[in-house]
């Protein structure tokens, strides 16, 4: 179907109207740290400012009000779809981690890493899993018994076997093929490839 130039310019239009969405911080002036984040549109920003009740966000408000002074209120974000606006919402919740004085955790929460993960890698954020090919290649080094006994699986003779399996993450599925007897089995990565005498563990 084939729009009419206005009927394409009343979409624009309307899209227009609808991003009127704005995502905004309160800062404590004692310290300058950021709080508190929020979208929303219109006088939005200033609700809070008239907030009574218990919530860990008011508290700090009045107890700013008490030294005389008033949070810092400040825009971030302008001209935002809603789903835009929660997305920059969620960043910046996301950001603060624990200092922050929201209830909610923000929409868009199974996207993002989990606060105090950045020492490690995630699977679906830092890689991501997946199932290999892996050839037993038997020999005088490796037999496909004591993998199953043991719980391990090895690769060398080649830089490129050793980085192939280097590129193994905890979580990858690989399939076990030998040659004349064709899969024998499946495995699961419990940890990093490590150098002879320490083994990565499968199951």
């Amino acid at each position: 179907m084939t729009r009419s130039p206005s009927s394409l310019r009343d979409v624009r239009m309307n899209r227009r109207s609808m991003a009127d969405y704005y995502v905004y911080v309160y800062i404590d002036p004692r310290n300058l740290e950021e709080f508190y984040y929020g979208k929303g549109q219109g006088a939005r920003k200033d609700a809070h400012l008239f907030d009574q009740s218990d919530s860990a966000k008011a508290k700090r408000i009045q107890a700013i009000k008490r030294e005389g002074l008033e949070p810092i209120v400040r825009v971030i974000a302008r001209g935002l779809l809603e789903d835009e606006a929660l997305l920059v919402e969620k960043t910046l919740l996301w950001k603060l981690g624990k200092l922050r004085t929201n209830i909610a955790t923000g929409h868009f929460a199974e996207k993002f890493r989990p606060h105090n993960t950045l020492h490690k890698d995630l699977s679906g954020f830092d890689y991501r899993n997946g199932i290999y090919y892996y050839n037993i290649g038997e020999g005088s080094h490796r037999n496909w018994d004591d993998y199953v006994q043991f719980g391990f699986i090895s690769a060398g003779g080649a830089p490129r076997w050793r980085d192939a399996m280097l590129g193994f993450n905890p979580g990858d599925m690989f399939a076990a093929y030998l040659k004349g007897k064709g899969f024998v089995g499946i495995g699961k990565i419990a940890s990093r490839a490590s150098m002879v005498g320490r083994f990565s563990r499968c199951r």
